[in-house]
Order: structure tokens, then sequence, then C-alpha cells
């Protein structure tokens, strides 16, 4: 199996908030073009990666059609800030995503200062309590007392940054032990991640079905990728990649799954219950350990976006337990990344030309 801890590292190391994915996206594509036959990107940039299934094609009373096609998504847009006013030199933003703001006092960030092409080193800090006015009340402030310090004089910050910069996270990832790595946006690069270890171990194997990798945009807060590439692709079945919450101090409910002992299997109305029983069952022959996550309605994921594009696409949702979700110090065991990986590769060699008439609701 490849060694993917290297191209993670790289990918929680680089910017792409939602709405702003070309870093990571540009990124990917350089890793991609030797894995698949065409990599594009979609009219709201989200990354097509095709890879040609054997030259199959199925009798029809028509004639013959293409081999049908499997996409396989996950959203490389990350969470973050944007600067909403400028005062006395410091940054007032406001949050892209679903920010937890108990840990951004102290984060590092980077400003990216489109009124200099610069990217700026930076901090959020928060002032003392004691200054705060007596509405931010005694708990965790909301967001408009936040700031972030560039340490420019303030004519500088005035000719350098605008109102709507983008301000992501800055610190580097560091491996913990335990096979753990942690850093900002592993919600959802370990998912692409992932996805690439698909990809590479695909080399090796024979498929009928035509692959789309997806690497969509803006799920975090609109599902944008996901349902223009669904719509666009018109892929047969989809899988769509996605984390879901880690046990860890104070996650210790049903909700909740541990690191590093297998893979997440989602069900539930957002989840075609044929595909996640054929994925379940092909985990237990290839002795994958897996865990049973149960929605009872809305996945909260790219796969609502998926499964009610066009007439309806049959879709699962396969998972990555992480720890701290939506802070700068997101963790992943990689044992469970090449888990997924694995499963997903052995998925679509398995694929029968005629699988899709075999599906069915039940």
């Amino acid at each position: 199996m490849p060694d993917i801890l290297p191209f993670l590292k790289s990918l929680i190391s680089v910017s792409g908030l939602s709405g702003g994915e070309a870093p990571v996206a540009d990124l990917i594509a350089g890793r991609w073009n030797s894995l698949v036959d065409e990599v594009r990107l979609s009219r709201v940039g989200s990354l097509h990666g095709w890879k040609r299934g054997v030259s199959t094609s199925l009798n029809t009373s028509s004639g013959k059609r293409p081999p049908p096609a499997v996409m396989i998504a996950a959203h490389m847009d990350g969470i973050g800030m944007r600067v909403s006013k400028i005062v006395d030199g410091f940054l007032h933003i406001t949050q892209i995503g679903a920010l937890d703001l108990r840990v951004l006092p102290g984060a590092e960030v980077t400003v990216h200062a489109t009124g200099s092409n610069q990217e700026l080193p930076a901090v959020v800090v928060l002032p003392p309590r004691r200054f705060l006015p007596e509405s931010a009340g005694d708990g965790v402030p909301g967001i408009e007392y936040f700031l972030v310090d560039t340490g420019l004089l303030p004519r500088e910050v005035e000719r350098r940054i605008q109102v709507g910069d983008l301000v992501s996270f800055a610190n580097e990832p560091i491996e913990l032990a335990g096979g753990v790595i942690a850093g900002h946006t592993v919600d959802n690069r370990a998912s692409i991640a992932a996805l690439t270890i698909c990809l590479e171990e695909l080399q090796k194997k024979p498929h009928v079905w035509d692959v789309w990798a997806v690497a969509t945009v803006q799920e975090e807060v609109s599902y944008l990728g996901a349902t223009s590439s669904a719509f666009e692709l018109r892929p047969q079945i989809a899988i769509v990649l996605d984390t879901t919450f880690a046990k860890g101090p104070g996650a210790d409910g049903w909700q909740t799954f541990p690191m590093g002992k297998g893979v997440g299997l989602c069900i539930g109305p957002n989840m075609h219950p044929f595909l996640h029983e054929k994925l379940k069952d092909l985990a237990n022959r290839l002795e994958i350990p897996w865990f049973l996550d149960v929605t009872p309605a809305d996945s909260g994921t790219d796969a609502f976006a998926v499964q009610i594009t066009a007439e309806g696409i049959p879709t699962a949702l396969v998972e990555l337990p992480i720890r701290y979700m939506h802070t700068p110090v997101e963790s992943v065991t990689v044992k469970d990344i090449e888990w997924v990986g694995h499963l997903l590769a052995e998925f679509v060699a398995l694929l029968e030309a005629d699988f899709v008439d075999t599906i069915v609701w039940e």
C-alpha cells in the first residue's frame, strides 16, 4: 500500500477555504494527473478526475452504451475566516463554516491579502476579559469580539488588506504517537487522501466501470460542488467520503466512534441500503474493521446533495472518525485512511457491468 503520509501532510498544510479552494485543488490535480486519464475543473471549481473502465459495452434495445460510472466524492474545502472590517490596524472577522470558537484565540493564521497580493502571517486574539463589554457574557465571546493581528501599522494594514480577504489556519501538521496526525482541515483532506489511495491501488486492478474521482468545493457552506458535479457527471452510483466524530474527552456517546478501529459505514434515509450492504459485506470479506453510524435524516454531508440530484443517485457514505472537529488540531489515524482507500479500490474492481440492474431499495 502506498505511503500516503507525505501527501496528507501537504494537504493539511495548504489553504483552500470554501469559495477559495484553488490552492488545494492545484495540489490534488498534481497528484491525480498520473493516476487518471483526465483531470479538469468544473464550472464552479470542483476537481474531476476521470479513470476509464475496461472497454465494455452493454447490449440494450437501442444498441450499445458506454460503461457505467461510479462517482467517489470528497470535499476539499475547509473552514476559516474572512475579514469583515478593519479598525485601527486590527482585522475583525466573520467565520466561513462552523468554527469552534473556544480554541480560536492564539491560532496561527495567514491573511490572504488581495490588495497587495501577499500572504501575511498573523494570530487570532481576544481583548482581555475585563475590557470586553458586559454584553459579551461569561462564556465564549461571539466571533465579533475576535481580532486578527498582523503586526503591521494601521496605515500598512489599510494599504495591503481589504474587507473580504480570506484568513486561513497556518499551523503545520503534527505527527502524534500511535499513527495519529493532527492539523487543520483534516476534515476533509483525510478523505481526499483515502480517495488517492483508491486511485493508486486501481493502477493494478482492472475495473469495468468508469471512475469519477471528485474533490468538491463549498461543502462547509452550501453543498455547491457536490450538487453541480453529480448533475454534470450523472453517475449510476456514488460513494461520498467524509469525517465523523471520534471518541475523546467529553465525546463518548453513541454518536462517537473510536479512532484507529476501522471504517465508518453510515445508514439512514440519506444512504442507499443496497450499497450499504454491499460495502459492509465486502469489508467483512476483506477483514477491514468497520463501525455502523446511524443518522435519522440528512447526514449533513455531500451525500445528501448527491442523493437528491436529478432523478436520484444511489449513494453510500463512508466515514473517517476524527477528534476535535472544526478546530486547527483535527486528528485522524493513518490506518483508518488506508482502510478506506483499500475498501474503495476493491469495491470498484468488483463492480460488474450489470451491477446497476441489481440495485433495489429494500
